[in-house]
């Protein structure tokens, strides 16, 4: 009977699945030791360098001077910011009115050309960045082809422009990282259980409330997801806001670009980026806090 016992006794597992988790995290720690020093010194060297001056021929010198730091508070500056933000912030919004449509059609109603319509939506985006906004720059254009439709059938005329204002950075910004949203969208909306649908149908009526209820919310954490990888580069950008935009709609990467290559001035620079950062670490942070508490609900 002892015997017996012991033979049916669970017993514990054996080692190739630790052994398997210890061989991942050995494989990671390269990579991760490479990212973190040259994160951390880059952070550290324009750190130390906002806090710096430059000597009269326009050179940067390390120091201790928080003039640059102080200057951040003035309106110029925190115009520039509160502009970039909010071309971010409508970008989100617009990525994710468009996006969801075309990641619920494919995700749902795709079938076997799934993947095909999916590479048919990222390999465009495999082009150079520089490139596509210079083609979307010719598409907004005074004589481009959108303007002459819309004039051919009566809603804009002669004076309408859409380059060298806040509408063409936003569509620029729109069109460079929509894809960013649509994949973790998709990715959400695929890993939907369909028959949560159908069960919706029973218990809301309609079709329309079914989907307000059950595919429309399903995806949050994807979108969530999307709106941090479509904000962080949004708010950063200057090609978007040099190409289509103008002296009104200039973004704090103009200003940052414009400090390190034309004006010489790299300790304000510097002070300008660590000011980015800083808000687009606070955005990533609640990000990860949501994300958190989010599956903290799931696992309940």
């Amino acid at each position: 009977m002892k015997r017996r016992t012991d033979q049916g006794a669970p017993r514990p597992r054996n080692g190739p699945s630790a052994a398997g988790n210890r061989l991942w995290t050995w494989l990671m720690i390269p990579g991760t030791l490479w990212m973190s020093a040259f994160l951390l010194g880059s952070l550290v060297l324009v750190a130390a360098l906002a806090l710096g001056t430059t000597d009269p021929l326009g050179n940067p010198r390390f120091g201790l001077n928080f003039e640059n730091i102080a200057a951040l508070a003035e309106p110029a500056y925190r115009a520039v910011l509160l502009r970039s933000l909010g071309y971010a912030l409508l970008t989100c919004v617009i990525c994710l009115v468009v996006a969801y449509p075309v990641a619920y059609a494919i995700a749902l109603h795709g079938g076997r050309f799934k993947n095909l319509l999916i590479a048919a939506i990222v390999v465009p985006f495999f082009a150079n960045y520089l490139v596509r906004m210079y083609g979307w720059s010719v598409v907004l254009s005074d004589d481009g082809p959108l303007l002459k439709a819309l004039r051919a059938i009566g809603i804009a005329d002669g004076d309408t422009k859409i380059l060298q204002t806040g509408v063409g950075v936003i569509a620029g910004l729109v069109y460079g990282f929509i894809v960013f949203m649509i994949i973790p969208l998709y990715a959400a909306l695929e890993r939907m259980d369909v028959s949560l649908i159908e069960a919706g149908r029973d218990l809301y009526g309609g079709a329309l409330r079914t989907f307000f209820f059950v595919p429309l919310p399903a995806p949050r954490q994807g979108a969530a997801a999307g709106c941090v990888l479509v904000f962080l580069p949004a708010t950063g950008d200057f090609v978007s806001a040099q190409l289509m935009g103008g002296p009104d709609q200039i973004m704090i990467g103009n200003l940052i670009q414009d400090k390190f290559f034309q004006g010489q001035n790299w300790p304000l620079g510097s002070a300008l980026t660590m000011l980015m950062m800083a808000v687009l670490f606070l955005g990533m942070l609640g990000y990860l806090r949501r994300a958190r508490k989010d599956e903290a609900e799931a696992i309940r």
